[in-house]
């Protein structure tokens, strides 16, 4: 059983040969499965990983990780809202890429959920002031927070909210942030022209309202089970 590192432990990347491997000798290997090798994921994250696993959970992919750590840097997030909290796999990523005083505000409707994220972010390295955890319903607690008061909002929610997430973000948006909402492939669900569950229809209006928003600059990046990233002008 792997130990989890305390917070005094030194967390560092998992470069090993194996993924170099992956990376280099396998020409068979998807493109999804290529940008995850990419990626080295420390300790912490593997710990997190395991932990959603055991709760069922699906946690974003390293390649998504990595993607959501680039944006974050991109806008140099100092405020970064996130909806869904899970085990902390896509907060200490985000972190990675905010701007060392940055705060990431996370909300879930699962408060022990967000203790393994707390455990995580301190193992990985985080100050606790540089998350705020708020237990709760998304569109409950969304109302709540500053207009224009942040740079980034990430979305991995109840997909059947995912048009109410967008409105709210993009309240809570500065001009210049940008939005990002994960899953929207739907295990290729979206793009099936059979009929479809009801969460999948919202995707789709979801990707269409995004594309034709005159508000959002749009792209679609294949990484991971789809990642809809927009940036507010």
């Amino acid at each position: 059983m792997r130990r989890f590192p305390a917070p005094t432990d030194t967390v560092t990347p998992r470069q090993s040969r194996g993924q170099e491997r992956v990376i280099t000798g396998n020409r068979q290997t998807s493109w999804a499965a290529f940008a995850d090798a990419f990626v080295a994921e420390d300790e912490a994250l593997s710990w997190a990983r395991d932990r959603a696993h055991e709760a069922g959970l699906r946690s974003v992919t390293p390649g998504t990780g990595a993607a959501l750590r680039m944006l974050a840097a991109t806008v140099d997030a100092k405020a970064v809202a996130e909806i869904g909290t899970g085990t902390g796999v896509s907060g200490i990523h985000l972190l990675h890429g905010m701007r060392p005083d940055g705060v990431l505000t996370t909300v879930d409707p699962e408060p022990e959920r967000q203790q393994f994220a707390r455990q995580a972010f301190r193992a990985a390295g985080f100050a606790s002031n540089r998350a705020r955890f708020i237990p709760g319903r998304a569109l409950d607690v969304l109302p709540r927070l500053a207009d224009s008061g942040y740079d980034l909002v990430f979305c991995d929610g109840d997909r059947l909210e995912c048009l109410d997430y967008l409105a709210e973000s993009l309240r809570l948006l500065r001009p210049g942030g940008l939005v990002a909402f994960e899953g929207v492939f739907a295990d290729g669900r979206t793009v099936d022209s059979g009929p479809q569950p009801v969460e999948v229809s919202r995707l789709r209006e979801l990707l269409r309202a995004v594309r034709e928003s005159q508000d959002l600059v749009p792209s679609l990046l294949p990484v991971g089970d789809g990642l809809l990233c927009a940036v507010k002008r």
